[in-house]
């Protein structure tokens, strides 16, 4: 015990890592420059129980304040994009729509004036923007396609009330199609559709259901979660208090074949386990994050990947909001650059895509710290329990394995500690 306190009084005597410092550190090194960024807008009409994103109702007495203040973060960004093209933004949240209509063309002014845009205005490259479908108006997707989005991403989680009662979701489920429909008619070509299973009382014939509605409005892609209860969310706490029972092992595995079976039938790829698009509308913002590359990111609670790096910016408002001369926020969760991390990071989310981790590749980076050999036995043991295909050179998951992927992810990432 007296050990454990020495140690936690040596780690907040530590002095606590500033972005500025991160930033200036990859701007001295040779890291290749981000493509990617990722804003986060954290203004909710109504905060969902099972959402543990930052997020908060809002009274939009803010919103202006935050816009000047995401900017200024922005500026003190912009730098390390070193005039080379962003390939992907997402802007996520809480409720992007939710912000009024003339601070979204400051923003996106902002984004176009100090950022090479010219891969996404060629149609290279991807600009998404989540909505929920009761904030979904003309006259923002207008806005929004002038600034150079050219992709939504639509929050639907279920189609029936009951069930969007349980998550305490407000939205009518006639909505969704009403925005997807505004989007396609403003001129953004790519849509996707978010939905949610294993929800408390949903039948496979309700995830039956959601999922046929879905496939049949106008969309590229699709996103199928199964609940999760994430610590400190007010749905863990309705669960603790015995207000309802979780979907059972086996009906969250039948409604995750249904789901993945009633896509491919439809036309869209599973390229991840739980994300399904047609070939060439895979969200690209997710890829980079999948593939492990380096990202931007700004507003409170985003967090970011660059040279190595990984941080959160402080996820509070109040404190985002105090500036600060150099523009950069307050930041936590500093992690620096540590190949083994890395490493486990690229087999935990490789894992999950199609495409699988490059065998060779990860071996060798294991060799740097001693894990090459604990690495190579646990892919053979993988192999050896049919959760994998026979190809030599990558390690994807075959039909057995996929509903195994988190399992596969954590006895990979053991081998390499």
């Amino acid at each position: 015990m007296d050990d454990d306190n020495t140690t936690l009084h040596i780690l907040r005597q530590r002095p606590a890592a500033t972005a500025r410092g991160v930033v200036a550190s990859v701007l001295a090194s040779d890291a290749p420059p981000p493509r990617s960024l990722y804003i986060h807008i954290p203004f909710c009409y109504h905060k969902c129980h099972y959402c543990d994103f930052y997020s908060f109702v809002d009274s939009q007495d803010r919103q202006p304040a935050f816009v000047a203040r995401l900017i200024d973060e922005l500026r003190s960004l912009a730098p390390l994009a070193h005039g080379r093209p962003l390939r992907s933004i997402f802007v996520g949240g809480g409720t992007p729509t939710l912000l009024a209509d003339d601070l979204w063309r400051t923003v996106l002014a902002e984004l176009g004036s100090l950022f090479d845009l010219t891969e996404i205005w060629s149609g290279d490259g991807e600009f998404s923007v989540e909505c929920n479908p009761e904030t979904a108006r003309p006259a923002l997707f207008d806005i929004l396609v002038a600034g150079g989005v050219n992709r939504i991403s639509v929050g639907a989680q279920s189609f029936d009330p009951a069930h969007l009662n349980t998550l305490e979701r407000h939205h009518d489920p006639a909505s969704v199609g009403r925005a997807l429909d505004l989007a396609q008619c403003a001129g953004i070509k790519r849509r996707s559709i978010d939905l949610i299973y294993a929800i408390p009382n949903q039948s496979e014939r309700d995830a039956a259901a959601d999922i046929d509605t879905a496939l049949s409005m106008p969309i590229d892609h699709l996103s199928a979660y199964n609940l999760t209860y994430e610590p400190q969310t007010a749905m863990t706490r309705r669960l603790e208090r015995g207000d309802f029972v979780p979907a059972d092992e086996d009906t969250e595995l039948a409604m995750f074949w249904l789901i993945r079976e009633r896509c491919l039938a439809a036309g869209l790829d599973a390229y991840e386990v739980s994300n399904f698009a047609r070939p060439g509308d895979e969200c690209r913002h997710n890829l980079a994050y999948w593939r492990q590359e380096p990202w931007l990111a700004a507003g409170p609670s985003a967090s970011a990947h660059i040279g190595g790096h990984r941080y959160k910016v402080v996820p509070n408002l109040t404190d985002y909001m105090n500036r600060s001369d150099d523009g950069h926020p307050p930041i936590v969760d500093h992690e620096p650059p540590d190949p083994a991390r890395a490493l486990a990071e690229i087999v935990m989310t490789g894992i999950r895509l199609r495409e699988g981790i490059d065998i060779a590749e990860c071996v060798s980076a294991a060799e740097e710290f001693g894990r090459a050999a604990a690495l190579l036995a646990e892919i053979e043991s993988v192999r050896a329990q049919g959760w994998a295909s026979a190809d030599s050179q990558r390690l994807t998951l075959n039909e057995r394995g996929l509903p195994l992927a988190d399992h596969v992810a954590s006895c990979l990432m053991s081998a390499l500690q």
